[in-house]
């Protein structure tokens, strides 16, 4: 058993980290000592019994992120123990036709704080908070022993680091230069990646899933992608045999990625505009012009708590300008990434829209991300990534 300083709870806090939430914040503690950032630490309930063990960030609101809900004697042990099953439920996932995913997924992989994308044979790593910064070294040893990739990157650029009093860093870590592009394999489509520079790691992979359902979906249909990003949507929908496809993306880079895309596919990109996403919904609709699917997979318009009500009338705006440009019969896929909005407010404000537009609407399916994203049941803010497919009748 590990001797790690002791952190007590006060009276009735230990109950949502024993029924497995992952995070404690600092008034659930009788006190909190002054360790270092990132330092292990016992939780203790009030009468001194274990609780779990975590690290410890004692300036911040939240004050411990849990790593374990047993005591242990060896941390490189709970790491191997916890990197080998996600790697072997990847395995059990992850289709043939595909060879990018998420490895490891933070809390829902019981590694709180540790993001790892797979990209073919690199590995890209993400580092969020001081606690497992203090565990990076020994991470990228394991998965190094484990994959033998032939890159891992790290990709420690994240605004959550700020928070932690961390410094940004990116570089490799282990093996060749990261090429200026990695190609990946998604269900059988072929895609270019940029994990030095491309939003996230360089692509979306939890949105894989969704993508596959808009292929289903896209056969002889007019199709408009907005916030295009490097094309994902708009491609597997040009698989699914759409009989034209728009892509609206505001930065230029992305396009000229999206553009390569289609031709790595066998695909003419179609109609691509580079601009708002509002504004183009806002001209399309006074054209009075009409699609039979629309995708619209914004960035998260709240990324602090205080920004939820600004965010939810930006979502609603463009949802019902959306709804405005489908054509009878046609149909949304919708989204939000912002850890804030839950899946309740969401549907709220798309039943707003539908109501402003002076539309009934169809929900088809509700949506999320894929298996290699978990998330801890007790964890609901893991659960980020909502959308539905509605329909128009």
């Amino acid at each position: 058993m590990l001797a790690l300083p002791a952190l007590r709870l006060k009276s009735e806090r230990a109950k949502s980290a024993r029924a497995g939430h992952p995070w404690l914040f600092s008034g659930a503690f009788e006190a909190l000592p002054d360790l270092e950032p990132g330092s292990l630490c016992r939780v203790e309930d009030e009468n001194g019994k274990f609780v779990a063990i975590g690290y410890a960030s004692p300036k911040r609101s939240l004050a411990v992120r849990i790593l374990a809900w047993h005591e242990i004697d060896s941390v490189q042990t709970l790491l191997e123990e916890r990197i080998d099953a996600a790697i072997a439920l990847r395995k059990s996932l992850i289709p043939p036709d595909t060879n990018a995913y998420r490895l490891v997924a933070s809390e829902g992989d019981l590694l709180s704080g540790l993001i790892v994308d797979r990209y073919g044979d690199v590995l890209v790593v993400q580092v969020q908070t001081a606690g497992m910064d203090r565990l990076r070294d020994r991470v990228v040893e394991i998965l190094q022993d484990r994959l033998r990739p032939r890159t891992i990157f790290e990709r420690s650029d994240m605004p959550v680091r700020r928070e932690e009093e961390l410094p940004m860093r990116k570089g490799v870590l282990v093996g060749e230069p990261l090429p200026a592009e990695v190609e990946i394999q998604e269900l059988g489509l072929r895609y270019g990646v940029q994990p030095d520079t491309g939003q996230k790691t360089g692509f979306f992979l939890d949105q894989r899933d969704n993508r596959a359902r808009v292929r289903a979906r896209g056969a002889g249909r007019r199709v408009l992608n907005c916030f295009a990003y490097t094309g994902g949507f708009g491609i597997a929908a040009m698989a699914g045999g759409a009989q034209t496809v728009t892509s609206v993306e505001s930065s230029e880079p992305a396009l000229a990625l999206l553009s390569a895309n289609c031709k790595r596919n066998g695909f003419d990109a179609g109609d691509v505009v580079q601009g708002d996403a509002f504004d183009f919904l806002r001209n399309r609709q006074r054209s009075g012009d009409t699609y039979d699917l629309v995708i619209l997979d914004p960035p998260a318009f709240a990324k602090k708590r205080h920004q939820l009500e600004a965010a939810m009338r930006g979502y609603k705006e463009i949802n019902r300008q959306a709804l405005d440009l489908l054509a009878p019969g046609g149909e949304l896929f919708t989204f939000s990434c912002s850890q804030y909005v839950d899946a309740v407010e969401f549907r709220r404000m798309l039943f707003a829209a539908a109501a402003e537009a002076g539309m009934q609407v169809q929900i088809l399916d509700r949506l999320g991300a894929p298996a290699d994203h978990p998330v801890a049941l007790a964890h609901a803010e893991g659960e980020y990534l909502k959308g539905l497919h509605l329909r128009r009748p």
